[in-house]
């Protein structure tokens, strides 16, 4: 999840005001910055008027051009083995293209699934399909085969880039239909001419003309599969426009240099590594680290070795960051900007990263698959001035509205479901009606969060609808639980969850990891609450355990919690 901002006067004047409930952005005087695409205009896009970045790049393929145009020389990917220039990015990306083209006879259109993790191959295929107007279908890696099976069938991928760890997968799916491709990599391999791309670079296509198509910028750039926690994974098509504004959104409001340089441990088939960091990092000519498994050791190894000065990762990755045994012997003094989201980060985290480092920008974040990456931000501020609890305010594109149980729009301070609007929500999801007409509404994506937006537009997340705790009638936020016990000295992680309750229909549960050494059970927890929150919002169970389960995101996984505690 992520968060964002409204925009300083230096861009542009606005007024905020009520329109039957509705907080809506007049936006006055519109005059240019020095950067370029910060002009705000109207426009349709996915038959929905939106507000849009006017000075924008109309391709993801334009967007890099424009950077290897400024700055040919500078880093662009680091891996283990590697480090690639932008126009080195540039040559090989277009190597690639050439043989997904003419090798594989490519189209525009046609679907390409990697299922690799942080590896340069990764980079190369997805800016490769990009050029060519080609759909990427980035795979989440932890997966079941079923999963996998049904992700590369509903997409109808025409090749698959893989890690040779998944051979059975793809024979499974290739006995649907033999004409389906795949390309297999080692999983040692990170290196420019990698033995999985040794056919690609040692072809000769010295006398065969890349052949790029017109590529529009609501042409679809990825489909990113959901969770399908609910239900069967849906496929989120990222559009190039959306991506694009998504990574104008972020430097907006972070406002990173040009010598930006970002450790991406976070997946690059989620949209926060992908959008993020690494468009991010393209769009204003950054670097990228990329790291292929988190350990927290090594994370901190790379940060001090590569003079890493943007960090954007889930809360838990900065708590085992924070508390690992190597952390004050390691230089983590370039560090400049740490962005976070995903899951709530609790006071003493935030208060332990400003007291390791005291001059760092934190910014909260919100959003979704379907929001391309940001939907609020926290603006750039020092500790004293975080708005605690809340994730920041709607990015300068965005329209958002809390609408209540009787699908009335609620105002500011009042709890109800977030809708979302802008240029950077996806047109719809592939090919699956339904979904599109229950969470597509007026132009607003249905976010499925329980929030509220304050009368200085700050957004605070509430809980997900589905995990709202209902007890004999009264409503709980899990969100605002957790957070109390996360003040405990000797909590690491909570997740709070409801339970069956044959009285009440729900009780609350909490499933806790201690601290190291660290003692905590359900009278401790209730004592410790106890004047803390109302009786009927103390958990009544409380459950040890010694990790959280989570996806390839790193965002806690109730439903397998619920699914333990039955």
């Amino acid at each position: 999840m992520l968060m964002v901002v409204g925009l300083p006067n230096k861009w542009y004047k606005y007024k905020v005001f009520l329109l039957e409930g509705i907080k809506v952005r007049e936006v006055l005087n519109f005059r240019e910055s020095r950067e370029e695409g910060y002009i705000l205009e109207k426009q349709l896009l996915f038959n929905r008027e939106v507000l849009v970045y006017k000075n924008r790049p109309k391709s993801n393929d334009d967007m890099l051009k424009r950077t290897a145009g400024k700055y040919p020389n500078k880093e662009a990917i680091i891996t283990d083995n590697v480090r690639l220039t932008y126009s080195e990015l540039i040559e090989s990306t277009e190597q690639v293209a050439l043989h997904l083209q003419h090798y594989y006879k490519l189209q525009k259109g046609d679907r390409v699934a990697l299922l690799i993790g942080n590896k340069l191959e990764f980079v190369q295929m997805f800016l490769a399909c990009a050029t060519l107007g080609i759909i990427t279908v980035p795979l989440n890696i932890r997966s079941s085969e079923e999963e996998l099976i049904y992700m590369l069938n509903h997409a109808d991928v025409s090749l698959i880039c893989a890690d040779s760890d998944y051979r059975n997968v793809v024979e499974i799916w290739q006995r649907k239909d033999e004409s389906q491709s795949a390309i297999f990599l080692e999983q040692t391999s990170n290196t420019f001419n990698s033995e999985l791309f040794a056919s690609i670079f040692d072809k000769n296509y010295d006398h065969v003309t890349l052949q790029k198509p017109n590529v529009h910028e609501e042409d679809p750039l990825y489909i990113i599969f959901t969770s399908g926690t609910t239900g069967l994974p849906k496929g989120a098509i990222g559009s190039h426009v959306n991506v694009i504004h998504s990574a104008l959104n972020y430097n907006k409001i972070l406002k990173l240099p040009e010598e930006t340089r970002t450790l991406i441990a976070v997946p690059l088939f989620h949209v926060t590594g992908l959008i993020g960091q690494l468009f991010y990092m393209m769009l204003i000519g950054g670097t990228s680290v990329l790291m292929q498994n988190y350990q927290t050791e090594q994370f901190l190894k790379r940060i001090e070795e590569e003079r890493i000065t943007f960090l954007f990762n889930v809360p838990a990755i900065y708590i085992m960051m924070l508390n690992h045994r190597t952390f004050d012997n390691t230089n983590v003094s370039t560090l400049k900007t740490i962005a976070y989201g995903g899951a709530p980060m609790s006071q003493e985290t935030i208060e332990h990263l400003m007291e390791k480092l005291p001059d760092i920008f934190l910014h909260n974040a919100y959003g979704a698959t379907e929001t391309s990456s940001p939907a609020t931000i926290m603006p750039q501020q020092q500790y004293e001035d975080i708005v605690l609890g809340s994730v920041g305010q709607p990015v300068p594109v965005s329209e958002m509205k809390i609408i209540g149980e009787n699908d009335e729009i609620l105002p500011p301070g009042e709890v109800g479901e977030l809708y979302i609007k802008g240029p950077m929500i996806i047109g719809e999801y592939w090919r699956n009606d339904t979904e599109n007409k229950k969470n597509f509404v007026d132009g607003f994506w249905k976010s499925g969060d329980m929030a509220m937006i304050d009368k200085e537009d700050f957004v605070y997340i509430m809980d997900r609808k589905k995990d709202m705790i209902n007890r004999g009638g009264e409503k709980i936020f899990s969100v605002e639980v957790e957070n109390c016990l996360y003040e405990h000295p000797h909590i690491l992680e909570v997740a709070v969850v409801g339970v069956s309750d044959d009285i009440f229909g729900e009780a609350v549960k909490a499933f806790i990891v201690p601290k190291l050494n660290e003692n905590v059970d359900l009278q401790n927890v209730q004592s410790f609450l106890k004047g803390k929150l109302a009786k009927y919002k103390i958990p009544e169970y409380v459950e040890i355990i010694e990790e959280m389960p989570r996806n390839a995101g790193g965002k806690i996984l109730k439903n397998e919690l619920t699914g333990q505690s039955k």
